[in-house]
């Protein structure tokens, strides 16, 4: 099918520019001259940047979400499926990491990118927080509110995996033997914090 191939050579493209080089900074005109296309081929497929961007953000959302269920079917209980969650991200941020770019992309821009995005792994959300809360009322994790729980571990795996110029001003330098160093080291700072 050459048109759905098409789409997804735009939604492919879009994701990259948008979570590597900013959406703002990422022109139709420049995504065409990528894809060897008219703009016009863009339009066709997605009326506006903003109906691509909405487009990257829903099949990003099914992408993060499927490679997270994935991970807690494999996972075992209590900590071993927070840290399966966390071990899915990095392993995401190693090979896709204009994935988590976009993550932290669509953050910067607010609502109402922010909004569809939220909406989206909401039911992935209300079952981590129920899961946190469930093994808190157990006595198995510290007792802290779970959706807070859930913010702080997402912006710092986000900042973590992400922030390649903060890194490099830490004196980290971004590459993958840093980034299994630093999923250690926030799985240490997580477990420490949560597992009673």
């Amino acid at each position: 099918m050459a048109g759905s191939t098409t789409s997804e050579r735009i939604l492919a493209s879009a994701l990259a520019s948008f979570g590597t080089r900013g959406y703002e900074a990422t022109s139709l005109d420049a995504l065409a001259s990528t894809l060897g296309v008219r703009k016009q081929t863009i339009l066709y497929w997605f009326s506006s940047k903003e109906a691509l961007l909405d487009a990257v953000i829903d099949r990003s959302a099914v992408e993060l979400a499927g490679a997270l269920e994935g991970a807690l079917a494999r996972a075992g209980t209590g900590w071993a499926r927070v840290e399966a969650i966390v071990r899915s991200v990095f392993r995401l941020a190693a090979r896709r990491p204009e994935l988590l770019g976009l993550l932290r992309e669509v953050s910067r821009l607010g609502p109402p990118a922010t909004v569809r995005l939220t909406e989206a792994l909401e039911p992935l959300v209300v079952r981590a927080a129920s899961f946190l809360d469930a093994e808190m009322e157990a006595g198995n994790l510290r007792r802290h509110d779970p959706r807070l729980v859930l913010l702080a571990a997402y912006s710092m795996v986000i900042g973590m995996a992400t922030e390649v110029e903060v890194l490099r001003a830490l004196g980290e330098e971004p590459n993958a033997r840093s980034l299994v160093r630093r999923r250690a080291e926030l799985l240490a700072l997580l477990h420490a914090a949560l597992v009673v």
